[in-house]
Order: structure tokens, then C-alpha cells, then sequence
């Protein structure tokens, strides 16, 4: 099988030498295939302006796509991140809707669109990714009706009553069925797009699939994961035992609660915090013997939106040390910033309680990453029921992102659990985290791919090589 991998972004790094591969549960997946199958990945190179030509790295080829400055800022900053992110995440902002986002949104998808046409060999496999890019299955259909086409969302569907809300709804549509197989984190956001989609279009169903036109296409549940396997072995590297060592013996003999998120309104931190405040409300005693690390990376910094939120959310770490702070203690330490790979690990193996409580996400792959580095299946996992995670990690402690007392109910009873009780929900999660990782969850996915119905041509259309 011949595939291509289109996706916003490129997995590289530009080095003074060359370009390098970035670490990530997607690239890490797809390698073996794409190197098996002298495979491409089409996405941007992360700088503005015209794009270098096609290179390879760690064996894979990969195809830029160029964006001007302009297109940035309404393509992926404006249409992206201001319209689709926020409508997508249960409108926890309210989404904006401009006409020049959406043509800047429409000419880029159709740019990718059409280097995955001319990148992709007869009869190959496109696996086209995220929100960015929903235009492109049904576009690179018509450009290449010869190939079998993928879709995958990262992120949440939203309900139908928020859906209508876009002007462009039926063209996101007609754009994401133009794939033989459509993925989502859930079951409910299959669900969800599939009953949409007999809403706004003249589509029949029949369990998973939708038929739309002359073809048919499979909408089901593919929930990603991650390398469980390599998260393991890098956790288990002495270097990170010893900086493991390090962080507890700085934090003291203290029981400690982990936050680690992209700086984003999704992600549920100034709740959290607050909810921390709350048990410490109740039982005084945790602000001399807990310990609250929250690690914020930032994002997008220099929207007024995101700086307010950060504002916020220091303004409520301010309050909370300075009622509880002693002499010799502060409850709540706060990074903002960028963590190395094996500092992020350590974290994971020194915390007793990881907090993952986001108001909407897709899957949330951090509460994944820390069962794994759980060496010795202790720690407890305090999770948000409406992450996609949550389907997968029913052994944490689910709670309500929204409920303040809930959730500093979750903390107390979490620094209260008895280590059989640990071990026994965390080996529960752990073993799935083993079967069903990221490398399961590629093969199937491009399985239902490679099975889809629709209708295809046995040619190409002109230009396409």
C-alpha cells in the first residue's frame, strides 16, 4: 500500500544541518508504513513564505505546502482556531464567523488538496488529518477518484444545535465525506456527525455507514492512543529516575498533584486550581502536606484572548499562595514554559495524583501518557468525563469539569487512596494502554480505509503524477 499523510503541520524541525523528525505519537505510528511504502507526508513546514522543495527525513519524504503570512493569521489562526477550535469545544468561547477566514480557509485546503494529488501514486492511500484540512477528502476526490481516502478528527464534533451555527456547515460536510472512512476519538462523535449529516444533507444510513450520491462512507469510532511501549522504556531510563529522585526530594514529604497542559480556554485550569482552593477550604491541613505543580506550555501568546486567560489563571495561583503559603511551603508551583521530554517524564513518575479535567477534548493524550510511565502501577488519575480519555480510562476517578465541589471531592479522596486500591485501578488502565496503543490503532484505522465502498474511477484524472 501506497500512502500519503496529509496533515497541517509537518513532524519536523529545521537544524543548522538539515530537517529532523519531532517526536510524536502520529509520525511515530506511521513510520514503519510510510518508509515500507516510500510513503509522503504533505503539511506546512512552519515557516511563512515559499516552501523548500521535497526532502526526506528519517526516511520519510515530505512534501511543504506553502503559506503566506496572510494566510496564517485567516486560515489557521482566524477560520482554524477562531471559528471551528471553539464551535468544536462546545462554544466554552464564543466562535467568530468572517467571510475572508473561510475563502482563505477554502483556497489553502485546496492547495493541500492538490499536492496530495500530485504526490500520491495510482491507486495509492490518502489519510487526510484534523479540522484544518475538512475540505480536502471531497476536493482530492475530484481530483483523484482513483484513490482511497481517510479522514481522521483529533478533536470533538459538536452537537448539531451548535453545528447549524456555522455558515459553512453543509460545505464541512460534503468536504469530510468525500473520504471512504471517517474517524473519530468517540462513539459519540460518530454518532453525532452521522445524525448531522442526515440533517443538512440528502444522505441515507445504515449502522456506520452513510451513503451520500453514488458512494458510501464508514463514520465509526477509531479512539488514538499512544506508544505505550516507548513511553515505558524512556521512563524507566536512569536519567529519569534520577530527576524523579530530584523533584521529590525538592517538593518535600509531600503528596503531589500533577496539571500538565497547553496553555488553551479547553483545557480547564483556573477550575481546577479553584477546586484546589476548595480542599484546602475544607481541610487546611493539605496546604502543608500537598503539593499542587501545574505546568502551563504556552500557546498562541500573543492573542489578547490567551493572554487574559493566562492573566487569570496567575491572578488564582496568586490568591491561593498567598492565603496558604507558609514559612517553609508554597501549595501551588506554576511553570509556564516549554518542559524537555525526560523532565515531563519525571514529573509523571513523581506525582501521587495527575489532574486531567479539560471542559471538551477530543482524547487528552497527557492522562494516557502518565498511566504508562507508572512503573510500579501506583498513582491516581483524576479525569474530566467529557475528554474522550474517559472512555478509555474508566479505572480514574471521573468528575464533572464544571463541579468545583466535585472535583475537590476527586482530590481528597485521590490523596486518600489506599495503594491496593491504586495498583488495582492502574493496572487496569495500563494493560489496555498496552493493547490497544498507537501502532493498533494506525493499522485499524487504515484497514477501514483500505475496506471503504465508494464508488472510484480506474484512473486518475490528468496532471495527477
Amino acid at each position: 500500500m501506497s500512502l500519503t499523510v496529509v496533515a497541517n503541520r509537518l513532524p519536523v524541525e529545521r537544524l543548522d544541518d538539515g530537517w529532523a523528525v519531532s517526536p510524536g505519537g502520529l509520525v511515530t505510528a506511521l513510520r514503519p508504513v510510510l518508509r515500507e511504502s516510500e510513503g509522503t507526508w504533505i503539511g506546512w513546514s512552519g515557516e511563512a513564505g515559499d516552501a523548500p522543495e521535497p526532502f526526506s527525513a528519517d526516511g520519510i519524504r515530505m512534501v511543504a505546502v506553502p503559506l503566506d503570512e496572510t494566510e496564517l493569521e485567516h486560515y489557521y489562526e482566524g477560520f482554524s482556531n477562531s471559528t471551528l477550535w471553539p464551535l468544536y469545544h462546545d462554544r466554552i468561547r464564543p466562535p467568530e464567523f468572517h467571510r475572508h477566514w473561510w475563502r482563505a480557509y477554502s483556497a489553502v485546503n485546496r492547495r493541500f488538496a492538490q499536492a496530495a494529488a500530485r504526490h500520491t501514486p495510482h491507486d495509492g492511500t490518502v489519510w487526510v488529518h484534523d479540522y484544518h484540512l475538512s475540505l480536502v477528502p471531497n476536493m482530492l476526490r475530484s481530483l483523484r477518484p482513483d484513490l482511497r481516502i481517510g479522514f481522521f478528527l483529533h478533536i470533538p464534533f459538536p452537537p448539531l444545535e451548535l453545528f447549524a451555527q456555522l455558515p459553512w456547515r453543509e460545505d464541512i460536510m460534503v468536504g469530510m465525506l468525500g473520504a471512504d472512512a471517517i474517524g473519530f476519538q468517540s462513539v459519540g462523535g460518530a454518532r453525532i456527525f452521522r445524525r448531522t449529516a442526515r440533517h443538512f444533507l440528502d444522505v441515507s444510513l445504515r449502522g456506520k455507514t452513510v451513503r451520500y450520491g453514488e458512494r458510501s462512507v464508514r463514520v465509526e469510532p477509531q479512539p488514538i492512543a499512544i506508544d505505550t511501549g516507548a513511553f515505558v522504556a524512556q521512563a524507566s531510563t536512569a536519567e529519569v529516575d534520577r530527576r524523579t529522585a530530584e523533584l521529590r526530594a525538592e517538593l518535600g514529604d509531600r503528596k503531589v498533584l500533577l496539571g500538565v497542559d497547553r496553555l488553551d480556554y479547553t483545557k480547564g485550569i483556573r477550575t481546577r486550581l479553584r477546586a484546589f482552593e476548595t480542599l484546602l477550604d475544607r481541610e487546611p491541613e493539605w496546604a502543608r502536606d500537598a503539593v499542587f505543580v501545574q505546568i502551563a506550555v504556552p500557546s498562541r501568546a500573543n492573542i489578547g484572548l490567551y493572554r487574559e486567560m493566562r492573566e487569570a489563571i496567575e491572578s488564582t495561583i496568586g490568591r491561593i499562595n498567598g492565603r496558604y503559603s507558609s514559612s517553609t511551603h508554597v501549595p501551588v508551583h506554576y511553570h509556564y514554559a516549554s518542559m524537555e521530554f525526560t523532565e515531563l517524564l519525571a514529573h509523571y513518575r513523581a506525582a501521587d495524583v495527575m489532574v486531567v479535567t479539560p471542559p471538551r477534548d477530543g482524547m487528552n493524550l497527557v492522562a494516557m501518557e502518565f498511566c504508562a510511565c507508572r512503573l510500579q502501577d501506583d498513582g491516581v488519575l483524576v479525569l474530566s468525563e467529557l475528554a474522550g480519555a474517559a472512555h478509555q480510562l474508566r479505572q480514574s476517578l471521573l468528575v464533572n469539569p464544571y463541579d468545583l465541589d466535585g472535583i475537590a471531592d476527586a482530590y481528597g479522596r485521590a490523596l486518600r487512596m489506599p495503594l491496593d486500591e491504586q495498583r488495582r485501578r492502574m493496572r487496569s488502565m495500563r494493560a489496555r494502554l498496552r493493547r490497544r496503543d498507537v501502532h493498533v490503532w494506525a493499522r485499524d484505522a487504515l484497514a477501514t480505509i483500505g475496506a471503504g465502498t465508494g464508488a472510484r474511477s480506474p484512473n486518475p484524472a490528468d496532471g495527477s503524477q
